[in-house]
């Protein structure tokens, strides 16, 4: 349904998470991640690093995502942080807000939260926070 525009080749996974599989705790990876089990805790591209994360229909996230390209057909509960695009399926459901650059949600997808671009150069770590607060931190640097 989607087709992956990222400049890994398409559809290729260096590490798969298996439906039987659950992870409690953070968990990093570069390159392609593919779940279809259920992670407790963040998950987290390597900085500078190709990385797409597809989370299957079964999968599951209970905490943030931050990884170049996220395609969710699953669930997420927390929120994304996407450097370069988010995808959401049909089935996807995220509760929680979603920082992208570029986003493609299908017919049917649920997302409660936010939506929150993020403009080129910008961290996403300044998004959160009120621009007055960013604007003094700055200052007092």
């Amino acid at each position: 349904m989607f087709k992956s525009k990222a400049t890994m080749p398409e559809g290729q996974i260096d590490t798969l998470i298996g439906p039987q599989v659950v992870i409690n705790g953070d968990f990093h990876f570069s390159g392609g991640l593919y779940v279809e089990g259920r992670i407790v805790g963040k998950l987290i591209a390597e900085e500078g690093q190709k990385a797409i994360l597809t989370l299957a229909d079964n999968g599951s996230v209970e905490g943030e995502i931050h990884a170049p390209v996220i395609v969710i057909h699953g669930r997420v509960d927390g929120d994304v942080f996407a450097s370069e695009r988010v995808e959401m399926g049909a089935k996807a459901r995220v509760e929680g807000n979603v920082h992208y650059k570029v986003v493609e949600m299908a017919a049917g997808s649920v997302l409660s939260g936010r939506l929150l671009h993020v403009e080129a150069g910008k961290r996403a770590a300044d998004v959160d926070e009120p621009e007055a607060v960013h604007a003094l931190r700055s200052v007092g640097s």
